[in-house]
């Protein structure tokens, strides 16, 4: 079992005061769960102890790991909530009562339950830190998912593909959202699971040797140029990961070439681009394939080179190129780097290293959006006072299917912009716009604002012109022509992609409260 020392160890220097806080977190919840037991008949006290160890080595801070610890305490452990906020006081048991009542929303299928998806994603604006404790809390519960009675796993594992997994990615927190994946894969479809692990074991085999040739060899090039301080690893891509791919290639896995990945990890940025010139220098590059992410970061913060190459021992071999920094914040997102009280302070220094070296401050803004202020906290509610506006994404999605939840169109839009694959795509001004995959200027406008819409009345796709149901793809840099005497056509809810836009087309053409209207008929 994860004792209070294994956790406490696990923290980001901690000071007295916080591991003493932790500590008395620890004994409390033990005493609370002390008569219960998880179906594998193991001390139930086993999953409050080993959740917080997972929020300690995410970085967070004091309060959120001890609200790991209390995370059950109230409902399972029939804990007052006031006894609690008088133990630990109003900003633990506001993240306590946060993580209980999205516990209260079974997920039984996103058609069957999209009142319930809804208030979940809602949810993840009161705290940031009510969702990462649930994330932690979900992780463990997988890991053991096998204890649960037969008719339940499904349930449990699609809810984790289908909401936990693609949450924690729009957080930016990688290795979450791997393992969540994972974990649900063989429960949801245990065939398909079997089928995708033994390609893989097959592919990788085939290249294992070659793999570690290629990796001495890149070392070898590497300390040539000077570059002491690196590491390199192998990363495998996971089965969901995978499986998702072979459905888009025809289960074809010879067209896939980032099953095994090559990790070059350095010290600092201009590292980064020396060991692309190294690898480039080795082994020919495959023309299209190299992405650069540093300079230009995805929207959940992702930042690496990647760059395809063809080498002799190995075949085609993907290689990721990144600092440690981003590499840890490749895997915990958010939560990364340093505790949640430090991470305001943290951003600043991001977004002033960003601004030396022009790159985009922009890209650090999703972090700041998710993190209120731990400064105040208000008397009444227990929430903290100041507390950062609903993340953008989020408010989008909210807003745009705010009239509809419940409907099929309200499911349908969900999986649409916020479950889908996305492509990030820039303004002329070098704004990041971030969008599901295959969307179209359209989308691209009414995401910027209903107004630019509604007058679109014409747009460029990196300076040339393009027609209105040109997908988008990511790094294009779209400008939108105006003008006033524009308006939508019928037509163009073909083109949009996403809910929001055709939205705003529906109403500009008049035909909301049409739809609302046979809404309420079919309800009778």
């Amino acid at each position: 079992m994860t004792t209070a020392k294994d956790i406490v160890g696990t923290m980001t220097a901690p000071s007295a005061e916080e591991s003493a806080f932790v500590e008395k977190a620890y004994e409390f919840s033990k005493k609370a769960h002390a008569a219960h037991t998880r179906y594998s008949g193991e001390p139930y006290f086993v999953h409050p102890s080993a959740v917080a160890k997972v929020l300690a080595e995410y970085g967070m801070d004091a309060t959120t790991v001890a609200a790991g610890l209390l995370h059950d305490a109230v409902e399972d452990g029939c804990i007052p909530r006031e006894e609690v906020e008088k133990e630990f006081g109003k900003e633990l048991l506001f993240i306590v009562d946060g993580v209980t009542k999205l516990g209260t929303h079974k997920y039984r299928g996103a058609e069957r339950h999209a009142e319930s998806l809804r208030r979940l994603l809602i949810a993840t604006a009161s705290d940031i830190r009510v969702l990462i404790v649930k994330l932690a809390d979900r992780y463990h519960n997988m890991q053991t998912l096998e204890h649960v009675p037969a008719h339940k796993r499904r349930r449990i594992a699609l809810e984790t593909l289908e909401i936990y997994a693609p949450i924690a990615d729009r957080l930016g927190m990688g290795k979450m959202k791997s393992d969540l994946e994972d974990l649900a894969f063989p429960f949801v479809d245990p065939d398909a699971a079997a089928h995708t692990a033994e390609l893989r074991k097959l592919k990788t085999k085939e290249t294992e040797t070659g793999l570690a040739s290629v990796q001495k060899e890149l070392q070898r090039e590497l300390a040539k140029k000077g570059l002491a301080a690196f590491r390199t690893d192998i990363r495998i891509k996971g089965l969901w990961s995978l499986h998702q791919k072979l459905k888009r290639k025809d289960d074809d896995i010879t067209r896939i070439h980032d099953i095994a990945a090559l990790r070059i990890i350095v010290p600092a940025i201009a590292d980064c681009y020396a060991a692309l010139g190294a690898a480039h220098a080795l082994y020919k590059p495959l023309p299209g394939e190299f992405k650069d992410y540093i300079s230009f970061p995805k929207p959940n913060g992702y930042q690496s080179l990647h760059t395809t190459v063809v080498t002799p021992e190995a075949g085609i071999v993907e290689i990721q190129i990144r600092t440690e920094e981003m590499h840890r914040r490749a895997q915990f997102g958010i939560a990364s780097h340093m505790s949640y009280k430090q991470l305001g302070k943290g951003i600043e220094k991001l977004e002033k290293d960003a601004q030396k070296r022009r790159f985009s401050s922009l890209s650090f803004s999703w972090i700041r959006s998710l993190i209120p202020s731990l400064m105040k906290v208000s008397k009444g509610a227990g929430r903290t006072k100041d507390a950062a506006p609903v993340p953008p994404w989020l408010a989008e999605l909210v807003e745009a299917h705010s009239e509809v939840a419940g409907s099929e169109e309200f499911v349908e839009g969900l999986k649409e912009d916020f479950f889908s694959h996305r492509v990030f795509v820039f303004t002329p001004q070098g704004d990041v716009v971030d969008l599901p995959a295959a969307s179209t200027p359209i989308d691209f406008a009414y995401a910027i604002h209903t107004d630019l819409g509604n007058h679109l009345q014409g747009a460029k796709v990196n300076g040339k012109l393009v027609s209105f149901d040109t997908a988008l793809s990511n790094g294009d840099v779209v400008e939108i022509l105006r003008r006033e005497s524009a308006h939508p056509s019928s037509k163009w809810l073909e083109y949009a992609k996403t809910s929001l836009a055709r939205k705003q087309i529906r109403a500009a053409l008049g035909l909301g409260e049409l739809s609302r209207q046979r809404r309420r008929m079919r309800a009778r």
